[in-house]
């Protein structure tokens, strides 16, 4: 079967491929993977070795330290990226999306999480809301049991994943900065007399021009992304073949994990603390997770196994033989390594893999920040979509310069690859230990697991992690608290935003009011209907909203045709536009008055407001027709009737115009609150809340047919 070029186009967004696709497909989908998932792990050969040898750790003429470093950058790489992200974590995908979020939302559906306030029954029944075979172990019976026992483990779960997001987010301000900082400083071998300020400067006009170009999408400039990223693996692969046989053959042998132990036992704490520039070998595994939405998980595992996995080991082999014979080049040693010839072809291909990962990184960061703000996890931000046929390939302008300006603040503060590295190494195990902890839980609840399968899956990557981990947390002091920093303000900000919506819906649900007691104090207080359609914005699925009965008391008179719209996220990647809608009614018939719940997925971004009032019309004229009639209708034999009168009152009242009301609510602590409440509440989620983007600017709301009403929420 061999697939159109629309369909590839397809099978890196959201209509994923199927098993069934041709070896042609999936080889092109591989290829093309090259150049968007693995640009940040394939440019760590820049700086593992320098970063590793940085402390106190000597070389002996034995070399016995260098074959251990490379012993352990060999299995690590096959335990932990090869093993566990390849073989296990890539198959823990959700409808073909990955990442955190994704194992967060399998957790939620199979577990009965509700995290998300308006939940309702019906969600479940989106054909990509699937929760597998209904049977139960005692191991998942368990684990869901005490979920339901214990709510605050449930908050407690989901500041656990925004720990793990945040920490990502984190990552994609030290790979730009340790990637573009680590290729830039090689041309200090060529020029000797180019000072450190130079490179620095050269860096940040290399940063600035990356997150300039943003605004344009990655599809623009993605079509040169697979040759440099192919172009450069093949290079660090053929020069580290280069360096084996020409440096040191014996090498080889350091793949035996013997070297391990004799690395740990003569280095002793100097060694346990050097392995935190190990793990750097490895930064970027989580990105080829959490862009599996993108590709198929054939082709991802097809590239890493049978192309990135051997390249990038001979690469540190070679590097490895070459140090053996030039301890004295330890600083220099991935430049130094290069042979004489064909040394500015390789910088200048650096450079721009450089270029690529941060790429991949800042990408990636767009995405979870739209996933974040769809779960109600962090303020409304401007997305903007840059390709028209890719899915996915968004823009945030505001996280877009916040994260050039915290690059550029690490890049000229820190100056030091070394230090960088130690940031970048505890962000890396921080996430990974997330996604260990999380696929424990997704192989207990969601693939039925034994026991025993589950603990030997966490003891044996966990306690792998754990030990770059505490490797990572000794160089706290030494630049390890940049993360903590960043990932501590990205938290604090996303769990105050969560809290302060989640008691406005809980204010929303405790003061809404009933529409038949609206309507019978309509004589009293002289409410009319008036010709038009009226859309109501709530978050609330059931019920009528406070700021609805705020409005008709003020103002008695609204619309002839009522619709109270929820546009809310459910806990799966994507909705179908035919499962988009949910209408039911409010009130009797007469009343004219509808609910419409409009659904998205968490990587769902709503850009279909644009012709959002005639699919709602549809969608309320298609629910008007086949809609069960009543008894009586059916003795009076007037159904059909009937349902054409509405329908024409519906389209009569569209075109007597279409008027957009909307509560805009403000959130303040009760008096009786403590401190840190009103700290959270009146000051942080105030400020957050006056400066996002606002509830109509969001949803595309015509300003000339715009009502907003104001309200004070008490929490």
């Amino acid at each position: 079967m061999n697939q159109s070029p629309t369909l590839i186009e397809q099978g890196i967004s959201r209509q994923h491929l199927k098993k069934t696709v041709s070896c042609a497909s999936v080889l092109t989908l591989a290829y093309q993977s090259l150049g968007v998932i693995y640009g940040d792990l394939s440019t760590s050969p820049l700086y593992v070795y320098k970063t590793t040898f940085s402390g106190k750790l000597s070389l002996h003429e034995d070399d016995e330290e260098i074959f251990g470093v490379f012993s352990f950058i060999f299995w690590t790489f096959t335990l932990l990226a090869l093993f566990k992200y390849v073989f296990i974590v890539l198959s823990a995908d959700d409808n073909g999306e990955g990442g955190t979020f994704a194992l967060y939302s399998l957790l939620c559906r199979y577990a009965k999480l509700r995290v998300l306030p308006n939940h309702q029954e019906v969600d479940e029944e989106l054909s990509t809301y699937a929760t597998g075979s209904p049977g139960e172990t005692r191991q998942s019976a368990a684990v869901k049991s005490f979920f339901e026992k214990h709510p605050k483990s449930q908050k407690g779960l989901l500041i656990f994943v925004l720990l793990g997001t945040c920490m990502a987010i984190g990552d994609s301000v030290l790979t730009p900065t340790i990637s573009v900082l680590s290729a830039v400083s090689g041309v200090k071998l060529k020029i000797p007399q180019l000072h450190e300020n130079y490179v620095v400067i050269i860096s940040c006009i290399i940063l600035v021009a990356i997150f300039s170009v943003q605004r344009f999408g990655t599809h623009r400039v993605a079509f040169i992304f697979a040759p440099i990223s192919t172009a450069w693996l093949l290079s660090i692969s053929s020069i580290g073949v280069y360096n084996t046989i020409k440096w040191n053959p014996h090498i080889v042998s350091a793949l035996s994990p013997v070297y391990m132990y004799k690395f740990l036992r003569n280095t002793g704490l100097e060694g346990w603390v050097s392995l935190g520039g190990v793990v750097l070998s490895i930064t970027g595994v989580e990105t080829m997770f959490a862009d599996l939405g993108h590709f198929s998980s054939l082709s991802i595992k097809v590239a890493f196994s049978f192309f990135v996995y051997p390249c990038l080991i001979l690469a540190y082999m070679g590097e490895a033989a070459f140090l053996s014979k030039h301890h004295e080049d330890i600083q220099r040693s991935f430049y130094k390594a290069i042979p004489e010839p064909v040394f500015w072809p390789v910088f200048i291909i650096a450079t721009f893999a450089a270029v690529i990962g941060s790429q991949a990184v800042i990408s990636a960061t767009f995405s979870i920040i739209s996933q974040c703000c769809a779960l109600d996890c962090f303020p409304r931000v401007k997305i903007i979509h840059t390709s028209s046929k890719i899915h996915g390939q968004i823009y945030i302008p505001e996280v877009n310069w916040m994260l050039m300006c915290l690059c550029l603040a690490v890049t000229i503060g820190l100056r030091d690859t070394n230090m960088i590295g130690h940031a970048y190494g505890l962000a890396v195990t921080s996430v990974m230990l997330v996604t260990t902890c999380l696929m424990s839980l997704v192989m207990t609840i969601v693939w039925k697991q034994r026991t025993v399968t589950v603990l030997a899956f966490l003891i044996c990557f966990g306690s792998i992690e754990l030990l770059y981990f505490s490797s990572c947390v000794y160089k706290i002091p030494e630049g390890g608290w940049i993360p903590i920093l960043l990932s501590l303000t990205f938290m604090s900000v996303m769990y105050i935003w969560n809290y302060g919506t989640t008691k406005k819906h809980e204010f929303d649900v405790e003061n809404k009011v009933s529409i038949d007691r609206i309507v019978a104090l309509g004589p009293s207080i002289g409410m009319v209907r008036v010709p038009g359609i009226g859309l109501v914005y709530t978050n609330l699925v059931t019920g009528v909203p406070a700021v609805f009965g705020h409005f008709v008391t003020n103002l008695p008179a609204f619309h002839r045709v009522l619709v109270f719209v929820c546009v809310k996220s459910v806990q799966v990647p994507y909705v179908g536009e035919e499962e988009r809608f949910v209408i039911s009614r409010v009130g009797p018939k007469e009343y004219g008055m509808f609910r419409s719940v409009v659904r998205y997925g968490y990587r769902d971004v709503p850009r279909e407001m644009y012709d959002f009032e005639n699919r709602l019309v549809s969608a309320i004229v298609e629910f008007v027709e086949t809609e069960p009639g009543t008894e009586e209708e059916g003795r009076c034999n007037n159904s059909l009737r009937m349902r054409k009168e509405e329908t024409m009152e519906i389209m009569e009242a569209k075109e007597a115009g279409v008027a957009y009301i909307l509560g805009q609510s403000y959130a303040k602590a009760k008096q009786s609150s403590s401190v840190l409440k009103k700290l959270a509440v009146n000051v942080v989620f105030a400020f957050m809340s006056t400066n996002c983007r606002g509830t109509d600017v969001v949803l595309n709301v015509p300003h000339t047919s715009l009502l907003e009403v104001g309200m004070v929420y008490y929490v």
